[in-house]
């Protein structure tokens, strides 16, 4: 696991396909968030719209905040309740985690949705709740579907015991514990992310910038994973791909003056929306 494979924007490109003229919404997968507690809607809106704006062909936001009926800035994402988000058709890719929040319901909804089949990232709470209840990190152990951790320094450490300058200090090691502990793929972000996952080869994004400390910016990446996934890659691919578009789309908007200071996790999204359509159409 301490080899690792730099992404490189020629293999990002291969990956990428146009999409046939005869086509329709349905193609593209359906992705549901799980999240946004009261006080935290805000987590699960950028998710959902990051993988709107990366191609979902249908977007569902299960709030555990039931006061919002609709996101007025994005309109096509379709708030729902938690439950909706579970019973997610296939193709599609779950994410649960975004302003998921720590409480008893947030627990519960968190062990229905490691009970689920689908695809499922996690991230955020999600990843705080695992790492303090043998249950559900049990749970996640023996799922049958594919799975994505996507902490931070300080949320890998929680999940494998170690204090977060320990994770710094060697983050190869930590990500070789994340992925034999959990036994499923993780990306430990940071300066220089890592992606791995059981028996592969692991992958080193160098894409990114200091701008991209800011709030909503793991939102915004678990959303646009989540809608490569849903439209047909696999979760390795999808986390290597979505992990690079990340970073580059952060550059992409800090070279249009975006940043780095004050850059928001809104923009990258949109920086990314930008970036795929030029790395899929460019030259056609």
């Amino acid at each position: 696991m301490h080899m690792t494979r730099v992404i490189v924007r020629a293999e990002v490109k291969a990956a990428l396909k146009p999409r046939p003229r005869e086509c329709h919404k349905g193609d593209f997968g359906n992705v549901g968030i799980l999240g946004g507690a009261p006080g935290m809607a805000g987590a699960a809106l950028l998710a959902g719209r990051a993988a709107l704006w990366l191609g979902a062909g249908r977007v569902y936001v299960g709030l555990l905040d039931d006061r919002l009926g609709v996101d007025a800035t994005t309109p096509e994402l379709m708030l729902a309740a938690p439950d909706r988000v579970l019973g997610l058709a296939p193709p599609g890719c779950l994410v649960a985690g975004p302003g998921l929040g720590q409480s008893a319901g947030a627990r519960g909804w968190l062990e229905a949705a490691l009970a689920t089949p689908l695809p499922l990232l996690l991230d955020a709470d999600a990843l705080n709740l695992i790492a303090a209840d043998s249950g559900l990190a049990d749970r996640l152990r023996s799922r049958t579907g594919p799975a994505l951790l996507t902490p931070h320094p300080g949320e890998a450490g929680r999940l494998i015991g170690r204090a977060t300058a320990a994770v710094q200090a060697d983050r190869g090691a930590a990500l070789a514990d994340l992925v034999d502990r959990y036994r499923c793929g993780v990306l430990l972000k940071g300066a220089d992310s890592l992606i791995g996952f059981p028996g592969r080869e692991g992958w080193r994004n160098v894409t990114g910038n200091p701008g991209m400390a800011a709030p909503g910016m793991g939102d915004v990446l678990a959303g646009m994973i989540a809608a490569l996934v849903g439209q047909g890659l696999d979760m390795e691919r999808a986390a290597v791909i979505g992990t690079w578009l990340h970073g580059a789309a952060g550059d992409r908007a800090v070279r249009a003056g975006c940043g780095p200071l004050g850059l928001t996790a809104g923009e990258v999204a949109r920086a990314a929306r930008d970036l795929i359509n030029e790395l899929i159409y460019s030259g056609l």
